[in-house]
């Protein structure tokens, strides 16, 4: 997973909130010139850095107290996640970025955990984009984030986002689909989650990712969504802690997301051992729709 020769080092992580200002008008900006149903081939060929990034106390002990993490001072991958993602999105709001950030679709999540890091750490991070592809949905593109402490590779993620109806230039009959359908039929649960109609600002509040789909009934629909949505990290990362201890130091966490979760919502969830570490799955109680669905494995060693 090679990153592009070419770095630009940003002085710190950048605001969320003005990454979003800056995407919706990019976004704008594509669907007046026919962006929004075309697209070039080209990604940035270029790798953000920055470097001593640090985690709070204060911005860690929120997020354990959402998320039901141990109250520790080792950082979730999923809070990793949250730290880095801003690196990750300044990529996405850049002029020549191909797809426009307003509508784009979080589909799927790999991060591979090589060492547990900590409060204290002092965190590089590095992103870039790679592999956009025709889907049959429209165009796939991976953002890849690491971080380093120490010098060493700690932890690796890959963030798959689907741009609904954007295909791109000359592209006929190449799409892929590199999502696992198949026919849901839900297991015996384990635990059903509780998630009140704030828990999309709540979330919002320590990730900054302050999408309007997450936020209110109001800004949802005028999205596209009848309810405000919870975020897709909200729910892999709540099926990591309830994995718990038992992902151990070192491990692949990887989640494909299927179906939006309507606030407020009262999921059922699965999560179970099985031979090569855990499965989880979280789904409507009613419909037995399917939310996600995942896995957590060890890696050798960890």
């Amino acid at each position: 997973m090679t990153s592009p020769a070419t770095q630009l080092v940003l002085p710190r992580v950048p605001s969320l909130g003005g990454l979003y200002g800056r995407g919706l008008v990019a976004s704008a900006r594509l669907g007046v010139t026919g962006g929004a149903r075309s697209a070039g081939r080209a990604l940035p060929d270029v790798t953000y850095v920055v470097d001593d990034v640090r985690a709070q106390a204060d911005h860690l002990t929120a997020y354990q107290h959402l998320l039901h993490e141990a109250a520790t001072d080792a950082l979730p991958a999923g809070y990793v996640h949250v730290l880095a993602f801003p690196v990750a999105m300044a990529l996405m709001v850049r002029p020549d970025f191909p797809l426009p950030l307003l509508g784009m679709v979080h589909v799927a999540n790999r991060v591979e955990q090589r060492r547990t890091l900590a409060l204290g750490d002092r965190l590089g991070v590095r992103a870039w984009a790679r592999d956009l592809r025709p889907h049959r949905a429209g165009t796939q593109v991976d953002l890849v984030t690491e971080v380093a402490s120490g010098g060493d590779l700690a932890w690796r993620g890959v963030s798959t986002y689907l741009a609904k109806g954007v295909r791109l230039a000359d592209a006929r009959d190449e799409a892929r689909d590199d999502s696992v359908r198949q026919a849901f039929t839900p297991p015996v649960r384990t635990g059903r989650w509780e998630l009140p109609a704030d828990v999309g600002r709540r979330y919002a509040a320590v990730s900054g990712d302050r999408n309007p789909i997450h936020l209110s009934p109001l800004t949802a629909r005028a999205l596209g969504f009848p309810r405000a949505i919870a975020h897709g990290m909200y729910t892999a990362s709540r099926a990591l802690a309830d994995v718990g201890a038992a992902r151990g130091d070192a491990f692949t966490w990887s989640v494909e997301f299927a179906a939006p979760v309507l606030l407020p919502a009262t999921p059922d969830v699965r999560v179970a051992p099985v031979d090569d570490g855990h499965e989880f799955a979280v789904w409507h109680p009613r419909t037995g729709r399917l939310h996600l669905a995942g896995t957590v494995t060890p890696l050798p060693g960890g």
